[in-house]
């Protein structure tokens, strides 16, 4: 029972302890949760709110209450010119309301430029966002890259081990020289660091993406095999729609617009000062008086109570603020704030420009990729025919070990080079296809 109790514990703690693969999907919704640049966003698009709301209860009166209480010591004079004690004791509390009743709109336009810039923080929020998903997507390819390359070197020193253990075999016999054992002792030695090297790329570029991803265990990590597709299409979309689709598409340029409104607003703001602007106020208020002196010959017997309901009043105005000379300070405003609106159509056609220039590179890379991995394929073919055929005849006796490592050298180059181009190849199309609208998967 005891040693059935003990198998369970030990079966539970290796399912709890086993290594968790990350899926592509699972990466970047953990980055986008994790990241830096991301939380800083986050606060600033939620500074942007909270101005959005500020600006919304502009619209609202404003209400505020005093209570005054003052006590007075000392002598002076009354109108007679007598000199007298005049110690006593003052409260009163007031009530009151302003209200903005005409501005030419400043408030309703203050409140349409600060939802253009709300706007334009949550745009830039997504641009980080799509940043980060691409920075680990593209590392997660460098991953599975690594890996397959060193799939390819495990296979390269297998074929060097048989090639050691035979080369063994026949130089003991005497059938061969001393030197073929040597040569394959040598070979063998490559193809074992060959393989520690691409067991190292594969260990950084692990490390790299769990420093993307902020992971603190970074030496348990590790991502999902994907069978990737291993004959990749040619590239389906041409640069013209995708262009059109990334210019309607992308956050940057959807952030870009939004300030330009923002721009165009804060002009009409502006301009604003150039209005009167009329208010209303109303209020009420009441007041208590005690003297402290009680030979003053005052008689002062109301209470409290009394004073308030005897002093109590109220008051509604109309005021009007008319500008007339500023030092022509607002005009210059004006003028600054037009030139706000060119910097940030210049900032517009900067983004469009930015686009523009990365989806025709997206659509080069992805052709020349594409075309590279075409090349590598037929190379791969032609490597592994001459290998074959430089097997057969060392097997022959008719070519020398050196020729037969050579050849195979060449085979394990033309199959990473493969890989390479295909990977690349692979991230040029899923960037092309994430300025196209389409999710980057590994689909």
């Amino acid at each position: 029972m005891k040693k059935l109790s003990f198998l369970i514990f030990g079966l539970a703690f290796f399912g709890l302890n086993a290594q968790k693969k990350w899926t592509l999907q699972e990466s970047v919704e953990y980055a986008l949760q994790n990241n830096l640049q991301v939380a800083g966003s986050m606060y600033n698009q939620k500074i942007q709110e909270n101005y959005l709301q500020i600006a919304k209860r502009e619209h609202l009166p404003s209400v505020s209450a005093s209570i005054n209480n003052n006590f007075s010591f000392g002598e002076g004079r009354d109108y007679f010119g007598t000199t007298q004690r005049n110690d006593n004791f003052t409260n009163s509390a007031n009530l009151g309301a302003d209200l903005l009743l005409f501005n030419n709109g400043r408030l309703e336009k203050n409140v349409r430029k600060t939802n253009y810039d709300l706007e334009a923080a949550n745009y830039d929020l997504e641009k980080i966002k799509n940043d980060i998903s691409l920075q680990v997507a593209q590392q997660y390819l460098q991953i599975l890259l690594n890996k397959e390359i060193e799939k390819i070197a495990e296979s390269a020193l297998q074929n060097a081990t048989r090639q050691y253990d035979r080369a063994k075999i026949t130089t003991d016999v005497g059938t061969t020289p001393q030197t073929v054992l040597a040569e394959a002792e040598a070979a063998l030695a490559r193809e074992k660091q060959n393989l520690n090297n691409a067991q190292i790329n594969t260990s950084r570029s692990l490390f790299d993406l769990a420093q993307l991803l902020r992971l603190e265990d970074y030496k348990n990590f590790d991502v999902q095999d994907v069978d990737i597709q291993q004959r990749p299409q040619a590239p389906l979309h041409s640069t013209e729609n995708i262009i059109d689709i990334a210019f309607q598409n992308q956050p940057q340029i959807k952030a870009a617009e939004s300030r330009i409104k923002s721009a165009e607003t804060q002009t009409e703001i502006a301009e604003t000062a150039f209005w009167p602007t009329i208010s209303a106020s109303a209020g009420i208020g009441s007041s208590y008086f005690n003297s402290l002196v009680k030979n003053n010959g005052l008689v002062n017997d109301r209470t409290f109570f009394q004073q308030y309901a005897d002093t109590f009043g109220q008051q509604i105005g109309v005021s009007a603020n008319i500008p007339v000379f500023n030092k022509g300070i607002t005009r210059l405003q004006v003028e600054q704030t037009k030139i706000n609106q060119e910097i940030a159509r210049n900032t517009l056609a900067m983004q469009r420009q930015e686009v523009l220039q990365n989806v025709q590179r997206s659509q080069f890379d992805a052709e020349a990729n594409y075309q590279s991995y075409l090349a590598a394929v037929e190379a791969e073919k032609s490597s592994a025919l001459a290998m074959d055929y430089a097997e057969k005849s060392y097997n022959a006796g008719r070519t020398t070990i050196y020729d037969l490592n050579v050849a195979r050298n060449n085979f394990a180059n033309a199959r990473g080079s493969v890989a390479q181009s295909k990977y690349n190849y692979l991230f040029s199309l899923k960037l092309l296809n994430f300025y196209a609208g389409i999710p980057i998967t590994l689909d």
